[in-house]
């Protein structure tokens, strides 16, 4: 792949598709706190979010399903939407969680509303300027925040299940991206090491071409996040995330906390992270064009 070939493949994510981005993330936020999983406040945020991907043009599915908790049997709702340039292309599926940690007064804007407006406005792109190369998948999950701590029964409950519909799907699979917390105004978006090799270094890859390498970069710290339960079914996946989210460089004092508000997005930011996540797009039809999907 070389870099003419991203670049004149490559889909535009303009400075609207950022201000739609944050313009769905303040309505969730302020119409759909909190939002934790199993709350008459989460099902509402699932709708909301069913009727803006819909609006974009896409085929949204809700899938609602119950699973065990610490708290109790508990239903979920994810989110599908599709878009389909062309069925002999391989699938490329983007996850955010639109979920508020539970029992913890969270807005949530930057972790979980931030990156949900963001696939609704990629969604939006997609279907403006209808590339022929890919297929994407677009999965809202529910239950990304474990309710005591990450385990087996706790945490990731939307992930797991969208990982093992999508498995048992068939579809061939290029990769998975896993966005979260994307739209800090200080941004500085990491790549965790537990992610596909090959992929990590893509991101990187499309990072310099976009002309984003001064905010993103790959770092060796392990984040639990929604694209796990897509690694342990087999597929190539990575996570996207800027784990910095505080009062200055290094913390991540605003997480999980009341201060995860509004006012510490930017559309800017918004819209660098959609240019990764569209510069991944079209990195993906060279490939559908080039080669096989990745085993």
């Amino acid at each position: 792949m070389t870099a003419a070939c991203v670049l004149a493949a490559a889909l535009v994510f303009t400075p609207a598709d950022a201000g739609l981005a944050c313009k769905t993330a303040k309505t969730l936020v302020e119409r759909h706190t909190p939002r934790d999983a199993g709350t008459p406040g989460g099902s509402a945020a699932a709708d909301f979010i069913r009727d803006a991907a819909s609006a974009t043009g896409a085929n949204v599915v809700k899938d609602r399903f119950q699973a065990q908790t610490p708290k109790g049997l508990k239903w979920f709702a994810n989110l599908e939407g599709e878009y389909t340039g062309g069925s002999a292309g391989d699938w490329i599926v983007l996850v955010s969680h639109y979920d508020t940690k539970s029992g913890v007064d969270c807005p949530g804007a930057n972790d979980g509303a931030s990156t949900s407006g963001l696939l609704v406005a990629v969604s939006s792109m997609l279907f403006r300027e209808r590339p022929k190369d890919i297929n994407v998948l677009m999965i809202w999950t529910d239950g990304e925040e474990c309710m005591n701590e990450y385990c087996d029964g706790d945490g990731f409950w939307g992930s797991r299940r969208a990982a093992g519909r999508l498995k048992a799907s068939g579809r061939r699979v290029r990769y998975v991206l896993c966005l979260d917390m994307l739209g800090d105004r200080d941004l500085n978006i990491v790549i965790p090491r537990n992610g596909t090799p090959s992929l990590r270094r893509l991101v990187m890859k499309v990072a310099e071409l976009e002309g984003l390498s001064s905010v993103v970069s790959l770092t060796d710290d392990l984040v639990k996040d929604d694209h796990v339960p897509f690694l342990r079914q087999g597929f190539s996946a990575v996570d996207i995330i800027d784990f910095e989210y505080g009062s200055k460089r290094g913390l991540n004092d605003y997480w999980h906390t009341r201060s995860d508000t509004m006012d510490k997005l930017s559309e800017t930011s918004l819209h660098a992270s959609g240019r990764l996540v569209a510069g991944m797009l079209s990195a993906g039809g060279v490939l559908n064009r080039a080669a096989p999907a990745e085993k």
